[in-house]
């Protein structure tokens, strides 16, 4: 989310949201389930951390750097 923009999908299945999350700038996507009963901004809040969450465990791993022995 190098630029913050997140766009979110929202479709009613019976008695469940399907609440989809993109991040704009990677393409990512995640979609979580929640009841009907929740607000709008809950739902939102539980699509954004899966994303994060999956945008952290896709980011590499940092180049190991040679450094000096003292």
């Amino acid at each position: 989310m190098s630029n913050g923009e997140v766009l979110f999908e929202f479709v009613q299945i019976g008695q469940q949201m399907r609440v989809a999350a993109v991040d704009e700038a990677t393409g990512i996507e995640v979609v979580v389930i929640t009841p009907l009963n929740a607000t709008k901004l809950q739902m939102q809040r539980v699509a954004l951390a899966k994303l994060k969450r999956k945008l952290e465990q896709d980011r590499p791993a940092p180049a190991p750097t040679r450094g000096k022995f003292a």
